[in-house]
């Protein structure tokens, strides 16, 4: 994370002076110091203070709807008051314990990083509720977080959603068309990942885009099984995230529940699927992610799709997929406020 750092010299003397009260005082020696009678120089030097008193974005977007910035999302959003429209979170899994999987045709060892070994359930337990809790800060009163896992952390994701007095709105079972097959022919095939949808408050109303989800299923209500793709070879033309979603599942969740201009807020940024999918549909963006090679692979898909030939090229793609309904959607939130009141900018 980058910081601004304050370097702050102390100079100190004492004046004395007849006055009646403490307040005369005060006032006989500031007019002396703005006239100039008093000076202060390197003799009166007491202390020198150096502080670290804010980050810096790691990237904005030329039309400041994209951010990303370096750092734990915890100790990160403890230094700015901002209320989110969306939250999208993947967090670790913490699947990455030695197992074996099918991979561009290669069976290949289940390790995403360090920050994906497993771990007790009681850390696990911990972990979660530490940053939802930080997350749940800096969300509206209507505003809804969708949480992505797998059997290995949903589980304890729900707890902590429940503990924290979210309601649960649905569970997707995102069931993927092109799984990679069960190499060990031990288990059924993993072909499902689960993201739950939760609003902050029990009584305060969600936004919820019913009308375009039935649109977009044919004039049929959406259930809450949605079968699409894993990430495609197009979307890897910056490199490729370990756990990258695919820019059809966040731009179906991001349709679903904001409005264009929202604010949305991905804690586990990764390769910010969550902020081009956010920006092709004209919401705005703030990733926080640790690893200086996700915030570089992030950057550079953001800067991919400034190229208008390429946004259109990934706009197309959404609507042959059936994801939305025309490229209209795809226009840029406008910015004429974009500055007012947001920390980062």
């Amino acid at each position: 994370m980058r910081y601004n750092v304050t370097i702050q010299e102390t100079l100190a003397r004492t004046v004395q002076v007849e006055a009646g009260t403490q307040r005369e005082a005060e006032l006989a020696v500031s007019r002396l110091y703005r006239d100039s009678e008093i000076v202060l120089s390197c003799d009166d030097y007491v202390v020198t203070r150096i502080t670290a008193d804010s980050y810096l974005p790691y990237y904005k977007s030329p039309s400041n709807d994209f951010t990303l910035i370096q750092g734990d999302c915890v100790e990160t959003l403890s230094k700015f008051r901002f209320g989110f429209d969306m939250v999208f979170a993947d967090p670790p899994y913490f699947l990455s314990g030695g197992c074996i999987s099918y991979q561009s045709g290669k069976v290949v060892c289940v390790d995403k990083g360090e920050w994906d070994k497993p771990t007790t359930t009681e850390e696990m337990d911990a972990f979660n509720l530490r940053w939802l809790s930080a997350v749940r800060e800096h969300m509206k009163n209507d505003a809804t977080i969708w949480v992505s896992g797998t059997h290995h952390n949903i589980f304890s994701v729900q707890q902590q959603l429940l503990k924290l007095g979210f309601k649960i709105l649905n569970v997707i079972t995102w069931a993927k068309t092109n799984p990679p097959p069960n190499v060990s022919c031990r288990y059924f095939t993993y072909s499902t990942e689960f993201i739950i949808w939760a609003r902050k408050s029990p009584r305060v109303p969600h936004f919820f885009n019913y009308r375009l989800m039935k649109e977009l299923n044919g004039d049929k209500q959406m259930t809450d099984v949605w079968r699409l793709p894993a990430i495609g070879v197009w979307e890897k033309t910056c490199g490729k995230h370990p756990t990258q979603k695919p820019l059809g599942v966040l731009a179906r969740l991001i349709q679903a529940s904001t409005e264009p201009g929202a604010w949305i807020l991905d804690p586990f940024s990764g390769s910010a699927t969550t902020g081009i999918a956010a920006n092709l549909l004209g919401r705005r963006y703030l990733g926080l992610e640790t690893e200086e090679k996700f915030l570089g692979m992030s950057r550079a898909r953001r800067e991919e799709i400034e190229n208008e030939k390429t946004r259109q090229a990934y706009v197309s793609r959404l609507v042959k997929s059936g994801i939305i309904l025309s490229p209209d959607t795809s226009s840029v939130a406008d910015d004429s406020d974009f500055g007012y009141g947001v920390p980062w900018l």
